[in-house]
């Protein structure tokens, strides 16, 4: 891989040590990426044989991200949106350079809305004040989803009273909603959502390269759109334009194989299941997520998918079989198993027990989405039947050490 010069963003919270983010933030990106690709590389080495690994996919430099999850802290007249330093002291992000622009435009408009409303910032030292984070997700469209944690329930009349104004200084706001999280614990969201507004799920219209490059790939007419809801409380990946590369390569590398039945297992709202499903083909998605399943019939519908044949269920991914589809809501799949397994775990990875029932299934293909190396070097070691035939690394968080990668794995 060869490396060039490319501008690096400028922020002076970087520079001055105040926020540590992104470590790697004054190298070049080219720079990052060799090494990034070296470290996983080595990491592989027993399982990925160096000619294996295919051209990572690349980010841009900056407005790259699509969430913001924003702490809160200082005052009502003057709070502070970002994280919190050693002591719990607000940090101010609000024009950190890796947000997409309508996240950095809608930022300021919720710190005023915060001051306007009287919302008392948490105060994790002193364990008193209601606003504890703000949730900003953009799409593609830069439709924004905005949501409010909270410690209690006090102030969602006073946030569902604004929004009329909130619209009119955000008219791109799509959904509004507030989480409640009445424990000091670092844990960022609670069990109970509130939706503020008539929509429920952001849509992410991605658009996947038929080059499949990354975030320069060059946009033609023969890209495939691949719209995706997102509820509330689900996840999605943080890059758009690098989740787009590495659904494009799926789709890129299984058209290769054209696999009659697919198993997409922690499907998260359906993303490699929807980029996979093809005419004929039946693909089951599975995820523990209710709300993220929802978000998947919906894009399913809204993508006029036969519903006979693209099929997602509601399940803990970890306890499934692949070596007996007649059990349960596994039957979807018809008498036999998949010709393909997708796995796109946690950063825990699929774990001892699930490895071996793949093991023992006799499924022919898997597709494996990573985003810990490390847990992925454990589980190819608990595969030994199977052997991956190529590899990609996708750098999903620039400026970091963390690495999504893509193995295609096949028995024999």
């Amino acid at each position: 891989m060869s490396v060039t010069a490319s501008p690096t963003p400028s922020c002076p919270l970087h520079e001055t040590g105040t926020c540590r983010s992104c470590p790697h933030l004054s190298l070049p990106l080219p720079v990052q990426l060799v090494a990034k690709q070296s470290r996983v590389a080595a990491l592989l080495a027993e399982h990925v044989p160096a000619d294996l690994w295919e051209t990572p996919a690349a980010s841009a430099p900056e407005r790259f991200r699509n969430k913001a999850k924003m702490a809160v802290a200082g005052t009502t007249a003057r709070p502070t949106l970002g994280i919190l330093d050693a002591a719990g002291h607000g940090v101010d992000l609000r024009t950190c350079p890796l947000h997409v622009p309508a996240i950095e435009a809608a930022l300021p408009v919720l710190a005023d809305l915060v001051t306007d409303l009287g919302l008392h910032p948490y105060d994790v030292p002193a364990r008193r004040g209601e606003l504890k984070h703000i949730l900003v997700t953009a799409s593609p469209d830069d439709d924004l989803m905005v949501r409010f944690v909270l410690r209690s329930r006090r102030h969602v009349g006073h946030l569902r009273a604004a929004l009329p104004d909130l619209r009119r200084s955000l008219p791109q706001l799509a959904v509004a909603g507030v989480n409640i999280q009445g424990v000091h614990q670092a844990v960022i969201e609670g069990p109970e959502e509130i939706v503020l507004t008539e929509e429920d799920r952001l849509l992410m219209r991605l658009s996947l390269p038929a080059s499949s490059g990354g975030a320069s790939a060059v946009r033609c007419a023969d890209d495939v759109e691949l719209p995706l809801y997102l509820p509330t409380r689900s996840f999605f990946q943080t890059n758009t334009a690098v989740a787009e590369a590495l659904y494009a390569t799926a789709r890129s590398w299984v058209e290769e194989s054209e696999p009659a039945r697919v198993w997409d297992l922690f499907c998260g709202v359906g993303g490699f299941a929807l980029a996979l499903a093809a005419p004929g083909r039946r693909v089951l998605g599975v995820e523990v997520s209710a709300s993220a399943i929802d978000g998947a019939h919906a894009a399913a519908a809204l993508m006029g998918l036969d519903p006979a044949l693209v099929r997602f269920e509601a399940g803990d991914a970890r306890v499934l079989d692949p070596a007996a589809p007649g059990a349960g809501a596994l039957g979807v799949c018809g008498a036999r198993g998949p010709d393909l397994l997708v796995v796109n775990p946690p950063r825990r990875g699929i774990g001892e027990r699930l490895a071996g029932r793949i093991e023992a299934s006799g499924v022919e293909r898997v597709l494996y989405s990573s985003c810990n190396p490390r847990t992925l070097a454990a589980d190819l070691a608990r595969l030994p039947s199977m052997r991956v035939v190529r590899s990609r690394l996708f750098d999903m968080f620039p400026h970091t050490d963390h690495a999504e990668v893509l193995v295609e794995l096949v028995r024999g």
